[in-house]
């Protein structure tokens, strides 16, 4: 899988650079030299317009990136399972959850449903490969991947406790 990038030099302004879709469209991100950034939507027809531009404070260029690092994961896990009978799941985790306010390992859910949680999504921060000490927060989306009885059992353990 290749994706095409380009980067243009915009004198005097900073610097743009260019995703080409496949389908021909192309998105661009402008950084400004004095640290500002727009995302930028160019007219299919003419790739050096610009049909629409969001400006992006450093927070939402952050949740932007955030959110897009978390969907290509997603979608990454999500192709496993066709080849190996594994499965991915997002689960979020119930304010009523005995693990709320506690720390990941606290749930022992490797040991208790033999599925491995890759990550946890907490608002617009995505934390990857997260360890025991993580904690854990109401609201927070846990994505996991095992077979299908051990994510239900993740489900069950998050919402309802051991036992």
């Amino acid at each position: 899988m290749s994706v095409r990038i380009e980067r243009v030099e915009l004198p005097g302004i900073g610097t743009r650079h260019d995703v080409l879709t496949d389908s021909g469209r192309r998105v661009g991100v402008v950084s400004y030299r004095t640290g500002e950034r727009d995302l930028a939507l160019f007219d299919i027809d003419d790739p050096d317009a610009a049909s629409d531009t969001v400006t992006l404070t450093d927070d939402e260029a952050d949740a932007l990136a955030n959110v897009l690092g978390a969907s290509v994961m997603i979608g990454q896990l999500t192709g496993i399972r066709e080849a190996a009978g594994l499965y991915t799941e997002q689960l979020v985790l119930p304010a009523t959850s005995p693990f709320a306010g506690g720390v990941l390992g606290d749930t022992k859910a490797r040991t208790r449903t033999r599925t491995s949680i890759v990550a946890i999504i907490r608002k617009a921060e995505v934390i990857p490969s997260p360890t025991p000490q993580t904690d854990l927060q109401a609201g927070d989306t846990v994505i996991a991947v095992g077979t299908r009885p051990g994510l239900d059992s993740l489900a069950k353990l998050l919402t309802h406790g051991a036992g």
